[in-house]
């Protein structure tokens, strides 16, 4: 990109500032700039665009170290760039896990690398995500962590969870992120139980597995006094509980998938794997609450918990193939499609949800708006009303997404990542 360039005409949602507005955006250098610096600036028509700060997913799985055969940190951060994501969190169950600073360094350094998206790896919050003796979080805290999780496994005891929260408020801003699942009853389960998981003769996982321990953990929380961050919600109960616990003051923030937002175990019919995700898509009333959640702030973000899986694991028979579904290149356009166009949410919810919410959680000053003269320039462009069919080739080294073949209304035109347009006209531009 130019060294000044002027976005004429965008529809500029910032959350953060309180607008929503017809406006020129001027980047210069790593920077928006005022627009009245514009001379020499090359001009980028934006007419039926909108510019908004960066997307920042809380919740990627990157594989690398370990897994590169499905996906690796310039993969994950191509994708996240062509989905309009200017920051990514990838969570810690690697290979090494990401339990000590040499790990972190490893993957903030292949981000920097990248050069695509701001990399900011989560750490273990247990030594190999074990649920035993808490890792070494002070030493990931110099590295730059500001959020920790054993995401893929649930803290197997309070015990263990209020000694990390205890822990994380000593040091300023770091939440710990929580997967919610009571192992007990959720084990051997391939979908939610209920009417579907009967009928399709596949064992379930009742939602009382999230809910018990969502319950536990909001205890904990009270009881410890840290921040807690609730993973990919997916039961009508479980956005009943952090309402309850919001309304009392425990420190709590949540978040939801794309996926749990649109789809639900009537989906599953088919026996398309690419549904197969963890927590498993539960029932309509399930998704009809998460919904609700996210509308009256009851859940903060949106999250992608981009899982990618080699081809050939996901083509495997349902009870055999791995949960997950890829989610980076898709979340903006799925909660547009099916959540802003229908008047469910307005538009600047939604970028609150997917932007300035999430770099806040993050801790991420960089990403998020407000977008205003000499804060860097990390931005999105979208067409909300462009049509386009999910199909590979993806960014992302993976095809396992649960909107393979669906059309959806709003498609990324630009990222601007540190002032240099990453993607440009739809195109990766490295």
């Amino acid at each position: 990109m130019a060294e000044r360039t002027l976005f004429r005409g965008a529809r500029v949602i910032d959350p953060a500032a309180g607008r929503d507005e017809v406006a020129d955006v001027l980047v210069a250098d790593e920077v928006i700039a005022s627009p009245d610096a514009a001379p020499n600036a090359t001009v980028v028509d934006c007419g039926g665009l909108v510019l908004a700060p960066g997307l920042v997913d809380l919740h990627t799985h990157v594989r690398e170290p370990g897994r590169e055969d499905k996906e690796t940190v310039e993969t994950a951060s191509r994708a996240a760039a062509l989905g309009g994501f200017t920051a990514i969190s990838p969570m810690a169950n690697t290979d090494p896990v990401a339990d000590s600073a040499a790990v972190i360094h490893e993957v903030r350094e292949l981000g920097a690398r990248a050069g695509l998206v701001d990399v900011l790896p989560v750490g273990a919050i247990t030594r190999g995500l074990e649920g035993e003796t808490l890792a070494e979080m002070g030493e990931m805290v110099e590295a730059g962590v500001r959020m920790f999780s054993d995401d893929g496994r649930c803290v197997p005891t309070g015990r263990v969870l209020r000694n990390a929260l205890s822990y994380a408020r000593t040091f300023d801003g770091v939440v710990i992120a929580e997967h919610c699942e009571d192992a007990s009853l959720a084990e051997g389960g391939h979908m939610h139980e209920g009417f579907h998981s009967y009928s399709l003769g596949l064992a379930g996982q009742p939602r009382e597995a999230e809910e018990v321990a969502v319950a536990r953990d909001l205890a904990v929380a009270r009881l410890a006094g840290g921040r807690l961050h609730l993973c990919h919600l997916s039961s009508a109960g479980s956005v009943e509980m952090v309402r309850r616990a919001k309304a009392e003051g425990i420190r709590v923030t949540a978040e939801v998938t794309p996926h749990h937002v649109v789809f639900s175990d009537e989906d599953l019919v088919t026996y398309d794997t690419n549904f197969k995700v963890n927590p498993p898509l539960r029932s309509p009333d399930d998704r009809d609450a998460l919904v609700r959640g996210l509308v009256d702030g009851t859940i903060d973000a949106v999250a992608t918990d981009h899982a990618p899986h080699a081809v050939e694991e996901k083509e495997a028979e349902f009870d055999l193939a791995p949960f997950g579904t890829i989610g980076l290149e898709t979340a903006l356009a799925a909660i547009l499609t099916h959540l802003v166009h229908p008047g469910h949410l307005s538009l600047v919810r939604a970028v609150e949800a997917l932007s300035t919410t999430p770099a806040r959680i993050l801790g991420a000053p960089d990403h998020g708006g407000p977008l205003e003269p000499g804060r860097r320039a990390s931005l999105v462009l979208f067409d909300p009303d462009a049509e386009w069919v999910v199909e590979p080739p993806f960014g992302s080294k993976s095809r396992n997404s649960a909107f393979s073949g669906r059309a959806l209304r709003g498609r990324i035109v630009h990222t601007v990542y540190g002032g240099t347009m990453v993607v440009a006209d739809g195109k990766a531009q490295r």
